[in-house]
């Protein structure tokens, strides 16, 4: 299991940071006391595949059970829990001014009599500790969400290519396009099996509605180019952060030529080392 233990001072962006997370995979619970912690490392280790990583978020919205941070952190140790530590940071003035763009109250505004900076100031000495404690610290004063996300990507997508999931999606325009794609591909230039009577009633997942639809010179020389294209895509998608692409091949039902393609595409990723998923949105579809 991977834990990692999300905290720092309040407007400096965990909750975004956690979504972030969430979408690379992670399973996210925010707001925990320190206290509980072990009991939700106990439920992963139990639970499904879902939580093999495990990202919690604590702070002082937990108010003085959030001193019980050190002493938890001591006895994960000793139970051998492998966890990592993310503290994210900014600026006092930063912080303050988030505060004050956002007109939320700081949590130890709500609890004591003190002014905005006060309360920013106590928290930081309640936090320095953990803050030395940290495996990673991030101070987000001057990044936008796009560049956190990246950071944080850059950080914890430590598999590599194989961080990012691509979603390899059919689809016939006769039924609409595929309006969740971030990538589409007209294959409808291509053969068509639908006008041989021996595939008509199969689909682009058979051998020989494959075969055919890359029998051709043409299909070849496509395949090829839109391949490339997308291999060099890939990195760029890596580097710029995303953590999820969805890739949809158009054809006239979406039975044959969409379907080959996003099959082929798939063995292709799979083989790239990317974590692939294939859907075939209108296959069944007359």
């Amino acid at each position: 299991m991977e834990l990692l233990i999300i905290t720092g001072m309040s407007g400096a962006g965990k909750s975004q940071a956690a979504n972030i997370l969430e979408d690379m995979g992670f399973y996210c619970v925010d707001n925990v006391p320190p206290a509980i912690i072990p009991s939700f490392v106990e439920l992963s280790m139990h639970g499904t595949q879902e939580m093999v990583r495990l990202a919690i978020v604590t702070d002082i919205r937990g108010g003085d059970m959030f001193d019980d941070m050190p002493r938890v952190l001591e006895n994960l140790k000793k139970d051998n829990v492998d966890y990592k530590i993310l503290f994210l940071d900014a600026a006092n003035d930063v912080l303050i001014r988030r505060f004050k763009e956002n007109r939320r109250k700081h949590p130890l505004c709500e609890r004591s009599d003190i002014s905005l900076s006060e309360a920013v100031n106590v928290e930081r000495g309640r936090l320095s500790e953990i803050r030395s404690a940290a495996d990673y610290v991030l101070d987000t004063g001057l990044l936008s969400l796009a560049e956190l996300k990246k950071r944080i990507t850059a950080l914890f997508l430590n598999e590599g290519k194989k961080g990012m999931s691509i979603i390899c999606r059919s689809f016939g325009f006769k039924y609409g396009i595929d309006a969740d794609a971030d990538l589409v591909f007209d294959v409808r230039c291509l053969r068509n099996p639908f006008y041989v009577k021996e595939l008509k009633e199969k689909t682009g997942k058979d051998k020989e509605v494959a075969d055919y639809v890359m029998d051709s010179k043409e299909s070849v020389n496509f395949a090829e180019k839109l391949f490339a294209f997308l291999d060099n895509s890939f990195d760029l998608y890596v580097n710029e952060g995303k953590s999820q692409l969805v890739i949809s091949f158009g054809c006239t039902g979406g039975k044959h030529r969409s379907v080959a393609f996003a099959e082929m595409l798939y063995k292709h990723i799979t083989k790239l080392g990317f974590k692939g998923t294939v859907i075939h949105r209108d296959i069944g579809k007359a």
